[in-house]
């Protein structure tokens, strides 16, 4: 009996997409590889399977525990791949070398991370995003914040914010304290974690005096507009916080340029993955949801883990979340066009195949009954699958 029971389930994590839902995927998926190739960046695709030394290369070590990982006949660890941008990393360094730089790649994936699921967050989930490398530029980072926030506006999502850090002004502010890498690792959880309670304690232990422990108190709830930012260089003691806070400046500069100013924040709080990004950070948040829709960032020292020095930004979008954000907020999701249902009497076979594929040519979605019906049956069935038009051949 449980055997039984088992044929009809699905792993822990995992879940189905309804003919609707996939459509609804689909519309989304579309959108945005359009998007990303009207801004020049091609799609890659990577194996779902990597080498796990691979996906834990260098700053990558510490996602180890969330792979999930097999074997190959050759007894080599694998493990499903938990994100994108290492696996493209890894492509980059071992067959695009002699690519022109700037490269500006995208991609459409799904990707796999063990943890506890909740709403909006699965074990398997899907992702599209880009990666810009060769380049070190503030316009670089600008134009993947630019092109994130069209992302979701192609999507259908109007009310959203993205909110724009800098780990280089936490690293900075640590560095002017003298702060040990131990309690810097415990400020960094806590930040990442948005404990203030356990951000607090950790300060309060530490021998600095009152006005250094405000300073670090203060840094996961530095968010707001320009004003908050000429504030921070009060705080910003050491050349360190205050390059980051001149390079906010200039990417949001740029975004004023590219007419999205209206959706950005900044944010000196979002730190993401310390070990991995060294520089801006962004995370874009919609009411209703308690988890961004989409993240990214600079990330410099990834491609010298492979051997390839090289240094780059770039961003993922949840496609789950984003679905998700469109169901909370009432927006009606992209889905493809259900246009024509063409039925027929019977005898009109040949008829109906040759009107089929003439609507089909001009661009029109049909679908043909397989079996001759009434027009009361036809009326029915158009109905009931949802489509625009009946064309009834009698």
């Amino acid at each position: 009996m449980e055997k039984d029971k088992n044929v009809l389930e699905i792993p822990y994590g995992t879940r189905d997409f309804l003919p609707s839902e996939a459509a609804s995927k689909r519309a989304i998926e579309t959108k945005l590889a359009e998007l990303f190739a009207e801004w020049g960046y091609d799609e890659v695709v990577t194996p779902t399977i990597e080498y796990l030394d691979n996906l834990t290369l260098g700053s990558s070590r510490s996602s180890e525990a969330h792979l999930f990982k097999l074997f190959d006949k050759d007894n080599r660890t694998l493990a499903l791949r938990h994100e994108m941008t290492t696996p493209i990393a890894r492509l980059v360094s071992s067959r695009l070398q002699e690519y022109p730089l700037p490269m500006k790649l995208s991609y459409i994936s799904s990707v796999f991370r063990y943890e506890q699921t909740q709403m909006g967050r699965q074990c398997e989930f899907h992702q599209a995003g880009v990666e810009l490398m060769g380049s070190t530029s503030p316009f670089a980072d600008a134009e993947i914040i630019a092109l994130a926030i069209q992302g979701l506006l192609r999507a259908g999502l109007t009310d959203f914010q993205i909110c724009l850090g800098q780990v280089e002004f936490i690293s900075g502010i640590m560095e002017q304290y003298h702060l040990a890498a131990d309690v810097k690792e415990k400020l960094k959880l806590a930040m990442e974690q948005r404990d203030l309670v356990a951000l607090g304690n950790t300060v309060d232990a530490l021998d600095l005096p009152a006005t250094a422990k405000s300073v670090l108190k203060k840094l996961p709830v530095l968010s707001g507009g320009e004003d908050m930012i000429k504030k921070a260089y009060d705080l910003a003691l050491n050349e360190q916080s205050r390059r980051a806070l001149d390079n906010l400046c200039e990417i949001y500069r740029l975004l004023k340029a590219y007419g999205v100013e209206q959706y950005v924040r900044f944010d000196l709080g979002i730190i993401r993955d310390f070990s991995y990004y060294t520089g801006m950070v962004f995370e874009a948040y919609t009411p209703g949801l308690g988890f961004p829709l989409c993240g990214g960032g600079r990330y410099d020292h990834l491609l010298a883990d492979f051997g390839n020095a090289c240094p780059a930004t770039g961003f993922a979008s949840g496609i789950e979340r984003i679905l998700l954000a469109l169901e909370r907020q009432g927006i009606e999701r992209p889905m493809r066009a259900r246009d024509i249902y063409l039925a027929y009497a019977a005898g009109k076979e040949a008829a109906a195949i040759a009107k089929a594929e003439t609507l089909r040519r001009e661009g029109k979605t049909v679908e043909l009954s397989l079996a001759s019906q009434t027009q009361s049956e036809a009326e029915t069935a158009q109905l009931a699958k949802g489509y625009r038009e009946l064309v009834y051949l009698a």
